[in-house]
Parts: C-alpha cells; sequence; structure tokens
C-alpha cells in the first residue's frame, strides 16, 4: 500500500490537503513530498497506527504535522487534542516552529512545555485553551500530577525520535502517560533506529501499526559524504581541525560535536582564540536561553561555528549546514546517524568528518556494522603536525583498550587489569611494586612482638 501511494504522489496537492495548508507549503519552499512524506501521509490520513523509521533532514517531521494539522483543522475546545512527545526542550522547539510555519493560515492553539525554565507561562498558556501540545515526557507529566492539564479530550499521541527517548531513559513517565489518556486515539511513532527498547515501546503502544521504512534501518542520510581520520590524540585533533577550518569558503556553516561538556568548551574556546570566525557552545550545562540564542543565531548565518554535545545535537535543524564534525566518536552509536544528520537536510548535500583515536576506533567499527557500511578513510594531510601522544593521555587510552578487549573476551587479561588481593605471607624482597616494597619496609622498622 505504502509503495502505491508513493508511484501516485508526486505534489504535495495530491495529498488533498486543504487550502490553508497548500499555502503555506508554498511559502515554506517545500518544492516536492520526500519519500517518508509520500508513504506516511496517506496512511496516517487513512486513520492508521504508524511505525515510522527515518532519519533526521528526511522530512518526517512535516510527514506527521501534515496530516495531524489537517485533522485538527481549527481551534475548538479548552484541552489538548493532540500532543507530540520529543526527547529535548531543542526538539519541542523545532516542532512548535514547524507548527507555526505549517499551520500560519490557521487558528490552531498550540504550545511547547519543556523543563529547564518555571512551569508559570506555560500553564498561563494551556489555561487559555489549546489544541496542540508539543512536550518533553517529565514536564507533560509534572503538568498533568499538578492537575493543569486535562487529557481525556486527546484524540491523537506522537512520539518523535522515540530512540532517544528510551536512552535518556524516558520510559517510566511514558507508561504513566500511556495510562491516564483515552484508550481510542491514534497513535504515530517516529525512531531513526530500531533497537529492542524502542520495539518493544511499539509493540505496547501501537494497534496494529503499518510499518514506513524510506531507508534501512540506521542508514545514514544518503546526501551526506563521510570521511574517517585517524588521530593519535587531542593535540592532533585540534591541529587537525585548525588545518580544515582555515578554508572558510568551503567549512561556511560548521557543528562539532564532542562527547563531553568538558571538550565543548575546550574546542569553543580555541577557535575563539583562533578568530576563524563567531563561536557558540552549547551543552547541558548551558542556560536555556544561552541554547536558544546560540541556535537562532547559528540558524541566521550570524555564527560560523557550533560546538555541541549530543544531549543538545536533536533541536538543531538547520538545512545549509556545510560540515558536521565528529570531534570525538559517540559511545551511543546511534547517535552517529543522528550527528550526521544535522548536515544534508532537505536534500542538500552534507559532509561529516570524523577524528577517531585508536580506543575509539573500537566504537567506529561498531558504527560501521550499524549503519552497514565502511566509512571512508583518508590519511592525515602532510601539513598537519601529529604531536607526541603525552604520557596521561596514552595511559587512558591503553585502559580503555583493555577494557574493550574485556569487553569482547571476559578472560581477557591486560596490562591493566585489576589486580587481586593477595593473601597476608611473610615479607618478600621483591620489589615489583614500589608500593608494596614502602610498606614491607615500615613493617619491619616497626615491627616487634607485642
Amino acid at each position: 500500500m505504502a509503495e502505491e501511494a508513493e508511484k501516485e504522489i508526486s505534489t504535495f496537492e495530491d495529498f488533498k490537503l486543504n487550502k490553508q495548508l497548500l499555502n503555506a507549503i508554498a511559502e515554506a519552499g517545500y518544492q516536492k513530498p520526500t519519500p517518508i512524506q509520500q508513504q506516511a501521509i496517506p496512511l496516517i490520513m487513512a486513520g492508521h497506527d504508524i511505525l515510522g523509521i527515518a532519519q533526521t533532514g528526511t522530512g518526517k517531521t512535516a510527514a506527521y504535522l501534515l496530516p495531524l494539522l489537517l485533522k485538527v483543522k481549527y481551534a475548538q475546545g479548552q484541552h489538548p487534542r493532540a500532543i507530540i512527545l520529543a526527547p529535548t526542550r531543542e526538539l519541542v522547539m523545532q516542532i512548535t516552529e514547524n507548527i507555526a510555519l505549517l499551520g500560519k493560515y490557521t487558528d490552531l492553539r498550540f504550545t511547547g512545555i519543556y523543563g529547564g525554565l518555571g512551569p508559570k507561562t506555560q500553564i498561563e498558556t494551556i489555561s487559555k485553551g489549546i489544541d496542540i501540545i508539543v512536550a518533553t515526557p517529565k514536564r507533560l507529566m509534572e503538568l498533568y500530577l499538578k492537575g493543569e492539564l486535562v487529557l481525556k479530550e486527546l484524540k491523537t499521541l506522537i512520539l518523535d525520535e522515540a530512540d532517544k527517548m528510551m536512552d535518556m531513559g524516558f520510559m517510566p513517565q511514558i507508561r504513566q502517560i500511556l495510562e491516564v489518556i483515552p484508550r481510542k486515539r491514534q497513535n504515530l511513532l517516529f525512531s531513526a533506529t530500531m533497537p529492542e527498547k524502542v520495539v518493544q515501546l511499539s509493540e505496547e503502544f501501537l494497534e496494529f501499526p503499518m510499518r514506513v521504512e524510506v531507508t534501512p534501518q540506521a542508514t545514514p542520510v544518503e546526501t551526506v559524504s563521510q570521511v574517517l581520520y585517524q588521530v593519535p590524540n587531542l593535540r592532533t585533533k585540534i591541529a587537525m581541525l585548525e588545518y580544515l577550518l582555515q578554508d572558510a569558503e568551503e567549512f561556511n556553516r560548521v557543528i562539532i560535536f564532542t562527547r563531553s561538556k568538558r571538550n565543548a568548551e575546550s574546542v569553543a574556546k580555541f577557535l575563539e582564540r583562533q578568530e576563524l570566525g563567531e563561536v557558540r557552545a552549547i551543552h547541558g550545562n548551558k542556560g536555556q536561553n544561552t541554547r536558544i540564542n546560540a541556535m537562532e543565531a547559528f540558524k541566521g548565518g550570524e555564527v560560523r561555528f557550533l560546538v555541541a554535545t549530543d544531549v543538545a545535537a536533536r533541536g538543531i535543524d538547520v538545512s545549509m549546514v556545510s560540515h558536521v564534525i565528529n570531534f570525538d566518536v559517540p559511545f551511543v552509536y546511534e547517535d552517529y546517524v543522528h550527528r550526521i544528520g544535522r548536515t544534508g537536510r532537505a536534500e542538500n548535500e552534507g559532509a561529516s568528518i570524523t577524528f577517531a583515536n585508536e580506543a575509539e576506533m573500537y566504537h567506529i567499527r561498531k558504527i560501521e556494522k550499524l549503519i552497514r557500511m565502511q566509512l571512508p578513510e583518508q590519511p592525515l594531510p602532510p601539513a598537519v603536525e601529529v604531536f607526541k601522544t603525552p604520557f596521561e593521555e596514552q595511559q587512558e587510552i591503553a585502559m580503555e583498550i583493555d577494557r574493550q578487549k574485556r569487553r569482547e573476551n571476559p578472560d581477557f587479561k591486560g596490562a591493566f587489569h585489576e589486580k587481586k588481593a593477595i593473601p597476608k605471607a611473610k615479607p618478600t624482597k621483591t620489589r615489583r611494586d614500589p608500593k608494596a616494597s614502602f610498606w614491607q619496609k615500615t613493617k619491619k622498622k616497626g615491627s616487634g612482638k607485642r
């Protein structure tokens, strides 16, 4: 059925949307429906529950918003008739912006609710009457338990980026929500990947769902070129980053992903010192307004570099990102797909560049298995200075490699395996362990029969 829909539909008019939506689509500059839209929209409009597997940047937000806006149609009543759940405040804000864009010629009332700021304004907005709520699961349950939210009129529930919600531990809140909303409703679940937790959720959440999968599971967006560099240490990663970003014409709008808040701050400060262009950092320790302002400045082209952790990655929706640079390799392998999905959006071309040290290559092989392709590898350019790895960093890398080998083989004993407690015995002259020798000497000096 989905394949037939894709063959028949070539324009947004083919969906039989109303004039308000078609005008908004034209003004937004959407040329033609994407594959996920071609397949999902007719099925959603027919009332089916949907299990949608699609990467970010494939048009999935409009794939569920257009039929939803057509269904809800106009402002009515006091309580929400549709709820869209998303894992992060950034994604809530992005979806809300899309509703404003596509629903601009309707009188629908909608709002985004999320943590990080007081609920007073959100409660006031809801109390005036609301049709659609976009929310993080935790804040939605908070307002419901306070008695500020009535969910008895709910007709549609949408879960976006379900895999990330599972990674962030939202399953308990989602189960609570499912217990308090009406049983008779339409359910839509969208995810970039289908790990076991999402499969379990879909079985609990969806009734006889139609599966829509526009690309094989966890396949990166086709318009994104990918390249891998083996970079031995942090200092060389910095040198490689500086080398690449000298080309302002090619690297004109860049997102740099780090695994930690500390690295995000360090990279951002380095770029500021180099004066290569405006830079902002967004991560969990940044205040809500700071993150919003950074994102808006990046979208508006005022900022050339955005340094981000994976927590902040899901809400970035900018169509003309030239490059994504993975300064650190993510340990949650699905995050690689989401990271590179920040470029090559809306069928534009994009590029992804990944730096990996010896320990991170273990995770690269796991990512390659997930995305079912080998990342093209290139040698470091001759102009990039390769620095000697400091002793402490070398130790950390060696210990991480040991941990990886133990993970693959529990019987593996590496250079850094934990030493078992040695039973008490007579003092020995061995000096292999300096600390042991020191305590043996001390014991000998102070020993005596009591």
